[in-house]
C-alpha cells in the first residue's frame, strides 16, 4: 500500500501545482437559493436546481408519500423486482412531454449515456461527438468500442465532412451532442445536425440534461422557438430543473424496448428509490402546468447578460470566462466575500485556458440580487 499511497500523493501534488486539485466541501442548501459553506451563508449561483423544485412543498410531499407507500429503496434492479408502479407513470409523463412513443428511466444521466450508446453502436459503428459535450457522452461513445471522432463545437459543416469521409466504412453512425451545453449555456443546432444525420443515414442523439424544464416551454432544447425537432434519441436527467434524481431516454417503442433488454447500466443497476420517481412525476406535472414559471430562469439569465454586456443568454447557464485557473479561483473567493457562491470551473471540466465562473440562474433569484451580482462581475472581475 505504501507504493500506492506514494503514487496517489504524487498525482495530488501535481494537481495542486496546477491549481486543479479539488476538495469536497459540505454544503447545506436551505431553500434552493441559500447555501452554507465553511460557516458562511451565501446566495448560490452555482446550482442546477433552476426551478427551485428540490424545496417545493408539493414535490417534497410526493416523495414523502412514496416512501410511506413503497419504502425507501427499490430493493433490486428494474428487471428483477425493482420496477415499482411509479416507474410506468414517470415514463408516460416523459414520453408525453418529449412527444415520443416511449421512454425508459435509468439510475442517472451518466448511467443512461454509458448504457444507451453501446447498445445503439457497436464495434463496427461510428460516433461523432461535439467536442464540448458532457463527459458521459464521451464515456458512452468509448464504451461502444466503435470509432469515435470529435467535431468542433456546434460546427455542422465539420460533422458533415466527417460523415462524408467515414460513414461508408461503418455499419451504423451516431451523432451525439448536448442540447444545452452545461459549461457554456449555448444551444446545439439540432435541426441542422438532424438534417446532416439524415443525409448520411446516421442517427442523432441529444443530451437535454440542462434543457428539460427551462427552455422550449419546459419541453427542452428540441422545442425552442415554437418548433419540434423530432430527434430519434432524446436523453436527459431528472436532477437539474426537475429537482429529483435519475436519467431517461425518450425514443420510439422498438428502441426503448431494445434499451431495456440490452443496456448494461439499466440491467445491472438497482432501481431508483420510489421517492425520486414520485418527486420527478410531480415536478413534470408542475412544469407542464406552469410554463411561464418554467421560462423564468432564462429571463433572469438574460437580465444578467444585458447588464454585464455579455452575449444574450440562451439558457439559465452563463459562463464568465477568465482563462487562468488561479485567477478564476481568486474571483470565486472574492464573490464569497460579497456574499455570493459561484464555483470556479477548471480543466478538465472545460478546455485548457478557459477556466471560468459558471453562473446559473433560478426562478427565485430576485432581480435586485442579480443586478448587484452583475455590477460586481462587470466592474470587479471582467475589468481585470
Amino acid at each position: 500500500m505504501k507504493s500506492l499511497d506514494r503514487h496517489a500523493q504524487d498525482k495530488l501534488k501535481d494537481l495542486q501545482r496546477r491549481h486543479l486539485r479539488r476538495t469536497l466541501t459540505e454544503s447545506l442548501r436551505e431553500d434552493g437559493l441559500w447555501i452554507e459553506r465553511d460557516g458562511k451563508r451565501l446566495l448560490s449561483f452555482s446550482c442546477n436546481d433552476y426551478l427551485n423544485l428540490t424545496q417545493h412543498p408539493a414535490i417534497k410531499q410526493a416523495a414523502i408519500d412514496a416512501i410511506e407507500k413503497y419504502g425507501v429503496g427499490s430493493g433490486a434492479s428494474r428487471l428483477v423486482t425493482g420496477n415499482h408502479p411509479l416507474y410506468a407513470q414517470l415514463e408516460v409523463r416523459l414520453a408525453r412531454i418529449k412527444q415520443t412513443e416511449a421512454a425508459v428511466v435509468f439510475g442517472s444521466g451518466y448511467l443512461a449515456n454509458a448504457g444507451i450508446i453501446p447498445v445503439v453502436i457497436g464495434r463496427k459503428g461510428l460516433v461523432l461527438v461535439d467536442e464540448l459535450s458532457h463527459a458521459c457522452l464521451f464515456a458512452g461513445a468509448e464504451l461502444s468500442r466503435g470509432k469515435v471522432l470529435a467535431f468542433r463545437h456546434n460546427d455542422v459543416a465539420e460533422a458533415r465532412k466527417l460523415l462524408a469521409r467515414h460513414r461508408s466504412s461503418h455499419d451504423h453512425a451516431l451523432i451525439v451532442t448536448d442540447g444545452v451545453f452545461s459549461m457554456d449555456g449555448d444551444l446545439a443546432p439540432l435541426a441542422d445536425l438532424l438534417a446532416v444525420a439524415d443525409e448520411h443515414d446516421a442517427w442523432l442523439m441529444s443530451d437535454d440534461a440542462h434543457g428539460l424544464g427551462v427552455v422550449g416551454d419546459g419541453r427542452g432544447s428540441s422545442f425552442v422557438g415554437n418548433t419540434h425537432i423530432p430527434l430519434p434519441l432524446q436523453m436527459g436527467t431528472l436532477s437539474k430543473a426537475v429537482g429529483s434524481y435519475g436519467g431517461y431516454l425518450c425514443a420510439s417503442g422498438p428502441v426503448v424496448d431494445l434499451i431495456r433488454n440490452r443496456a448494461r447500466t439499466l440491467i445491472y443497476s438497482t432501481g431508483l428509490p420510489p421517492a425520486c420517481v414520485a418527486a420527478a412525476i410531480a415536478a413534470l406535472d408542475l412544469i407542464e402546468r406552469e410554463q411561464d414559471y418554467a421560462a423564468t430562469p432564462l429571463r433572469k439569465a438574460k437580465m444578467f447578460t444585458r447588464r454585464v454586456g455579455l452575449a444574450e443568454a440562451q439558457s439559465p447557464i452563463v459562463p464568465v470566462i477568465i482563462g487562468d485557473e488561479e485567477a478564476t479561483l481568486a474571483a470565486s473567493r472574492m464573490l464569497v466575500e460579497e456574499g455570493y457562491f459561484a464555483a470556479a470551473i477548471r480543466p478538465p471540466s472545460v478546455p485548457a485556458g478557459t477556466a471560468r465562473l459558471r453562473l446559473t440562474f433560478t426562478a427565485k433569484h430576485s432581480d435586485q440580487t442579480i443586478e448587484r451580482l452583475a455590477d460586481i462581475v462587470r466592474d470587479k472581475i471582467m475589468k481585470h
